[in-house]
């Protein structure tokens, strides 16, 4: 599918992700790999309107199924306008959520079940699947701790009930156990620096990448 390597990170709400991208991407930066950052939903101009229905609002103003469904349709778009076409020209993409989140949130948060994603994903993502998923792993209340202190809004996933988040951090730890050759769990419960040297050596392990 691609020439350039495509990396995703995922996690509950608070574990850090926007925070590693970045790092992520100046290491890259400093090695003189081309790259994107990205995030989903969004990626896109058309992706991001449909981030604002999934964001917003009231934690249950979506159907389960519904929900599902348009952060596929966001992923659809935004595959075709952003990450196939920088992965064709080599670029590394570094990207904030991809299909675990929905599998995670949708799948397992929500109930839905694996099977009902997996046959979505088959139908609007093909064979798009990353190289390398970073799975940044931190206690349900320190998460939500973490998430409630930032300013911006997008809190509708942040105010839903803490089994719900349990259900979905359990999600993520059964998706890297699914798939351990792509996936990795990385401890993020610590500072950022600590956090970010754990990334870079995962990074640099599956990758074969020096990183300085």
């Amino acid at each position: 599918m691609t020439t350039g390597k495509f990396i995703t990170f995922e996690g509950g709400e608070g574990a850090g992700k926007s925070t590693q991208v970045r790092r992520l991407a100046a290491l890259l930066q400093r090695a003189g790999i081309d790259h994107l950052t990205t995030r989903e939903p969004g990626g896109a101009p058309s992706a991001e309107d449909i981030r604002r229905l999934l964001v917003d609002g009231e934690p249950g103003r979506w159907q389960p199924m519904t929900e599902a469904l348009l952060h596929y349709a966001a992923r659809r778009e935004h595959l075709d306008a952003t990450i196939l076409p920088a992965l064709a020209a080599g670029r590394w993409v570094i990207c904030d959520r991809f299909a675990d989140s929905t599998m995670a949130y949708q799948g397992y948060g929500h109930g839905l079940g694996r099977e009902a994603i997996l046959q979505i994903h088959r139908i609007v993502a093909a064979d798009a699947r990353p190289d390398l998923t970073l799975i940044l792993d931190i206690d349900v209340e320190k998460g939500l701790a973490r998430a409630r202190s930032r300013a911006g809004g997008e809190d509708r996933y942040e105010r839903m009930d803490r089994a719900f988040h349990e259900r979905l951090r359990d999600g993520f730890r059964e998706i890297a156990q699914r798939e351990p050759g792509r996936c990795r769990i990385i401890d993020a419960d610590g500072d950022p620096d600590t956090v970010a040297e754990r990334i870079k050596s995962a990074v640099a392990e599956c990758l074969r990448v020096e990183l300085q």
